[in-house]
């Protein structure tokens, strides 16, 4: 499926340990134009993290790191068997060459860089959200992967992390050659997104983007839009393999 960036799409974003080719299937079935595997750790040092993650409790893919290349186009082939949706993967990764290599599967149209899982075993190794505050390293991660990429790339964010910018961290994303800019528009304190801060990132770059957060009925969907994002792309109100209002209305 192509992108027709005059018109908004929408996006199942990741969800560690839940989105994989299977649930993503089911997903693009419902109405769902992007579906967006992972987050797979894949390199040694997201790979450990994972596994610590893992044993405290929380939900994780455990893939050993020389079967995560097919495993990811397995995966991949399991949603364009039966769907026309784009495929999306979110890696974590503090070396740019897995993401690149994965960019060259068969079934992937979309390596999505995440900056955004905030997990403290990741972080404390520079990826996820620690990408957010040490920009040149950002800016290193995504120079390398839009070069030598052979899919479209995106980078998620998480936004209002305090001594973050994030109207400069959109510009760096932007200008670093991005397709998408996938904000997670978290508001603390509150059971809502930072439209304001959607309109803000609108107003100032022209890059494709997809607003994330607190979306989970027709009005919330509809306000991500009018704040002016590309896409919305939802995540917890998918969990139950489910979707509880009707895509097409939106």
């Amino acid at each position: 499926m192509k992108i027709d960036e005059s018109e908004f799409i929408i996006v199942l974003a990741p969800m560690a340990g839940i989105t994989n080719g299977e649930f993503c299937k089911k997903m693009a079935l419902l109405g769902f134009d992007m579906v967006t595997l992972g987050g797979y750790n894949v390199d040694d040092h997201t790979i450990e993290a994972g596994r610590k993650i893992l044993a405290r409790g929380r939900p994780e893919f455990d893939i050993k790191k020389e079967n995560i290349i097919l495993e990811i186009e397995r995966q991949a082939e399991i949603i364009k068997n039966s769907t026309n949706a784009m495929v999306s993967v979110n890696l974590r990764s503090v070396s740019p060459d897995p993401i690149i290599e994965i960019s060259k599967l068969k079934g992937i149209d979309v390596v999505e860089i995440n900056a955004h899982c905030r997990q403290p075993e990741l972080t404390e190794i520079g990826c996820g959200q620690a990408l957010l505050s040490n920009l040149d390293k950002l800016k290193y991660l995504l120079d390398e992967v839009v070069k030598k990429s052979k899919s479209k790339v995106s980078v998620k964010i998480r936004a209002n992390i305090p001594g973050n910018d994030d109207l400069k961290i959109s510009r760096i994303i932007q200008d670093g050659g991005a397709d998408y800019l996938h904000v997670d528009a978290m508001k603390p304190g509150f059971e809502m997104a930072d439209y304001q801060l959607i309109r803000s990132i609108k107003g100032t770059t022209d890059i494709f983007l997809i607003g994330n957060n607190s979306i989970r009925n027709i009005e919330t969907a509809r306000e991500m839009l009018d704040a002016g994002s590309n896409a919305i792309s939802i995540a917890r109100a998918t969990m139950g393999g489910n979707i509880p209002f009707d895509l097409s209305l939106i």
